[in-house]
């Protein structure tokens, strides 16, 4: 599976192993080897996990069909055995494999079109099959797949701008740690860190939430405005941006920091580095700092922090550079 669209034949051997790990983890006999294998089938390739996803639906809906008149009958004849509700179970799970193989389509269960794609040490520019374009940050990761009923981003890491295909009738869903984007055609930003997100709106109108698993679909955003969550929030923070404001910077190859203070600004940072720098207490983090960097060049940031600020650089046990303030002097008596 090396190419970023996969074939049909691919798609099958795909689903024909997520039916198998859904049979297997739900017998009593499966073990930690398996358990094991399945997690590292599982974490191999986004399309697995999805796959996987929409083969649990099938066991779950499988565990509530009604059985057959031929199975009613023998279970007259039979005493029942503890096995019984797993095979008929497992039973379903199989029968249910073609259509997930061919008609996961039409039932909103599987993509038809699925593709990944990364950005490391540059920019780099995509077209959706859709049409929708995107621009992809340094050290971003994300896939793409396309529903019967909606277009899904998954924004696994890093950060994107979006200008979308504009149908109606098909939404294009951006998920970003545990949020939501809704829209139909529009031009945005998403930035993802850790467990920070951020959204910046250029054009049309989204709908967010901070978490896809409440009911309703979100807030409502316009132009020129900005939200901001992380794990746990139940509401998004929303907020206007100013005519000045610099977070769209990274397209032009740049990262502005307009006087912020270094604890809002590592986040900013840190996404471009190998080893994340560190704060050494809430005090260095107050220090403000400010400047305009190229992208590609940050490695060299924290060399360069002592010559600018008053702090020096220490590094943790991990390795990670971290950033510490300068004593204070007393004053002269």
């Amino acid at each position: 599976m090396t190419q970023d669209t996969l074939s049909e034949a691919e798609y099958d051997v795909i689903t024909d192993a997520a039916a198998h790990w859904c049979m297997r983890l739900h017998a009593a006999d499966c073990t930690d080897e398996e358990r094991r294998a399945f997690r590292a089938w599982h974490d191999a390739h986004p399309l697995h996990a999805l796959e996987y996803e929409a083969m649990q639906e099938i066991w779950e809906v499988a565990g509530d069909l009604p059985r057959t008149e031929p199975e009613a009958l023998a279970a007259q004849r039979k005493p029942s055995r503890p096995w019984g509700k797993f095979a008929a179970i497992a039973a379903a799970c199989a029968l249910a494999l073609p259509l997930a193989a061919y008609s996961g389509w039409s039932l909103g269960w599987l993509p038809n079109s699925y593709q990944h794609y990364a950005a490391t040490d540059s920019v780099r520019q995509v077209t959706l099959s859709d049409g929708s374009q995107l621009e992809l940050n340094l050290n971003t990761d994300l896939t793409f797949s396309n529903f019967k009923h909606e277009r899904r981003v998954t924004l696994n890491k890093g950060e994107a701008f979006f200008t979308i295909s504009h149908d109606t009738s098909h939404p294009f869903v951006v998920r970003a740690g545990e949020g939501r984007i809704r829209v139909t055609g529009t031009r945005f930003n998403v930035w993802l860190y850790e467990d920070q997100v951020r959204l910046n709106l250029v054009e049309g109108s989204v709908l967010v939430s901070s978490n896809r698993d409440l009911p309703g679909e979100g807030l409502r955003l316009g132009p020129s405005m900005q939200a901001r969550y992380r794990h746990g929030d139940y509401l998004p923070q929303i907020s206007q941006t100013y005519p000045g404001d610099s977070s769209l910077a990274w397209r032009s190859g740049k990262l502005v920091l307009d006087n912020l203070a270094l604890h809002e600004a590592l986040p900013l940072i840190n996404r471009y580095l190998s080893n994340p720098l560190m704060l050494a207490d809430t005090s260095t983090g107050a220090i403000r700092v400010g400047g305009i960097y190229n992208i590609k060049e940050l490695n060299n940031f924290a060399g360069s922090l002592p010559k600018v600020l008053p702090v020096y650089l220490t590094r943790n046990k991990e390795g990670n550079p971290v950033i510490n303030s300068m004593p204070q002097r007393p004053p002269k008596s």
